[in-house]
């Protein structure tokens, strides 16, 4: 994992080094507007989302674990640090990039530490309900800050809703140039991302480039842009705000350590966007390696993802991540392996060198409209609508993680979901699904008497329970015990069918003995059947174990034969 060079360049078939470099190649072209725009996004000079395509990327590269996710500035992030950073400093700043580089730097060497203290479990923290809200409260935030570019005024408010309310009061100030641009780069950005693959595909092109035709649209349409702008002279003869200077060439390094004041302002929002980096960096990653039958490892994931941050803190200054469209653009350009994004970055360093300037009059309104888009198809009304239907707790997660987000900011947001996934955890495990279980006639199997027609014993209660044991959950166990010997009477046996227990603390070990106890008092013996064999060696240690007052069968099925009526045998005459 620490080592410079890693496996897949040591290893390198050279079978697929022109994938990777005609992948590199595409992937630079493609992804130039955005890199741009997310760099516009997050208050900072658009050549830095420039700059972090190159070194961050190349250190993903030799650290990380996926072969072919891509990294990046992305949207959540970008959105991320304009909120965190903007109240503190005005954005484009001096002391602005100062601390939006600060902020890579903590939430990189977070990233990091939790890689090589292997914590890549805490991915597992956010629950995919609340990371689909969040993303699409978020989404929402990217939208309301970007309206502003498209009808060419300024407006002012605390929240997301008074900025709506003060744009609309500024309606009849809207400046008509700037609206006429973006707008139309707006309509026709969705058309492509709405229409375009289908009228290609049943023109007779293939699905495949199809999706790349649709990929290389975006590019075209800035262009477009541009060349409206130069052309007609729009930003000094109309007043359409352009881009402005774009500085070119490499940035240099610079060596900086954050002000413990800064430090300590930076690193609750840091904590909150190494956590989202990092479940969003090893879902995707994991979802590509699925997709190519490969393996990731999520702690080598955090390295890489670390890496890049403190990388882009000290070249350029600009929070990454894993990108969705990123990764999706470099799969369909068909990279094979990290090198297509080190020839990304490479060829980045070109552009750099000797394009960068052509973007100086390209119109901020086309940029927005490019961000919305984007931040539109961010917006997960699947997953809410999957989990209306599935499981209405994880929709209210998300509803409250999307409205925690546009109420009460970002940190917020995220902060109320994981109060909600671990609220929801803690009522799940707290209240263990418990049924009364019969034989299925005919068969040795046993199911929940309330759904299937089963056979009982006269006498015999046999309870299923499909949880844990530890003290948050007990109380929840021995009462629903208690009303079950209450509804069915004359129980002289009670069977625990323990197939769905796979750990039992020593507090169930207690109270497993006060119920023996209890039972035994009022006639009635404790049975224990399917014993995981990790669960009964713990128990085996328990006084409960040596005072149970019934036995313990290997299955249901066994304790039914047993304590069920004795069969006479006659033989024939």
């Amino acid at each position: 994992m620490t080592r410079l060079i890693p496996d897949w360049l040591v290893h390198y078939p050279k079978d697929k080094l022109g994938a990777d470099v005609t992948a590199g190649l595409i992937v630079t072209i493609l992804v130039i507007p955005q890199s741009l725009a997310y760099a516009l996004l997050a208050g900072l000079p658009p050549q830095l989302g420039l700059y972090v395509s190159i070194f961050p990327v190349i250190a993903y590269a030799l650290f990380g674990s996926s072969m072919v996710q891509a990294v990046g500035p992305v949207a959540i992030t970008a959105i991320m640090t304009y909120s965190v950073l903007s109240p503190i400093a005005q954005p484009g700043s001096p002391e602005y990039i100062l601390l939006a580089a600060a902020l890579s730097l903590i939430s990189g060497l977070m990233l990091l530490a939790c890689g090589l203290l292997r914590l890549g479990f805490l991915s597992q923290l956010l629950s995919r309900p609340v990371i689909s809200g969040f993303i699409s409260g978020s989404s929402v935030l990217i939208i309301v800050s970007q309206i502003k570019y498209l009808l060419g005024v300024e407006p002012h408010g605390a929240s997301s809703g008074a900025i709506l309310l003060d744009l609309l009061r500024q309606a009849p100030d809207n400046h008509l140039p700037t609206l006429l641009v973006g707008v139309t780069a707006l309509m026709a950005l969705a058309i492509v991302r709405l229409w375009l693959a289908g009228w290609l595909q049943a023109a007779g092109l293939s699905r495949a480039k199809a999706a790349f035709v649709v990929r290389l649209m975006p590019l075209l349409i800035v262009l477009a842009g541009m060349l409206a702008v130069v052309g007609f002279d729009l930003d000094r003869g109309e007043g359409v705000a352009v881009v402005g200077s774009v500085v070119a060439g490499l940035p240099g390094f610079t060596l900086f350590m954050p002000s413990l004041d800064t430090a300590h302002r930076l690193l609750q929002p840091a904590f909150v966007m190494a956590l989202i980096g990092m479940v969003q960096g090893i879902t995707m990653a994991q979802a590509l390696a699925i997709s190519r039958r490969e393996r990731i490892d999520a702690n080598t994931e955090l390295v890489g993802l670390g890496t890049a941050n403190v990388v882009a803190a000290f070249y350029g200054g600009m929070p990454v991540g894993g990108g969705t469209s990123r990764s999706a653009i470099n799969v369909a350009a068909g990279a094979q392996t990290p090198l297509a994004s080190i020839v990304s970055a490479l060829a980045m360093v070109g552009v750099v060198l000797g394009a960068a300037q052509w973007f100086e009059r390209l119109p901020l309104a086309v940029l927005a409209a490019t961000i919305i888009v984007a931040a539109l198809s961010m917006i997960d009304w699947r997953a809410l609508r999957q989990a209306w239907a599935y499981d209405r707790a994880d929709a209210l997660a998300f509803l409250f993680t999307a409205g925690g987000v546009l109420i009460f900011g970002l940190e917020a947001g995220i902060g109320l979901g994981i109060m909600l996934s671990m609220a929801t955890l803690l009522l799940r495990v707290s209240t263990p699904h418990i049924a009364v279980v019969g034989r299925v006639p005919g068969t040795e199997h046993f199911r929940n008497v309330a759904r299937y027609e089963v056979e009982t014993l006269p006498g015999v209660l046999f309870v299923r329970i499909d949880e844990r044991l530890f003290f948050g959950n007990l109380g929840a166990v021995e009462q629903r015990l208690n009303q079950e010997l209450e509804r069915v009477a004359g129980v002289r046996d009670l069977v625990l069918v323990m197939s769905g227990v796979n750990l039992m603390d020593t507090t169930a070990a207690d109270v497993f003995a006060e119920l023996n106890q209890d039972l035994a008092e009022r006639g009635i013996k404790l049975h224990l059947a399917e014993v995981r064999g990790p669960v009964q060696d713990r128990l085996m240690k328990s006084a409960f174990w040596a005072a149970l007052t019934g036995e313990v069968f290997l299955s249901a099925n066994a304790a039914y034969e047993k304590l069920g009526p004795a069969k006479v045998w006659c033989p024939e005459i």
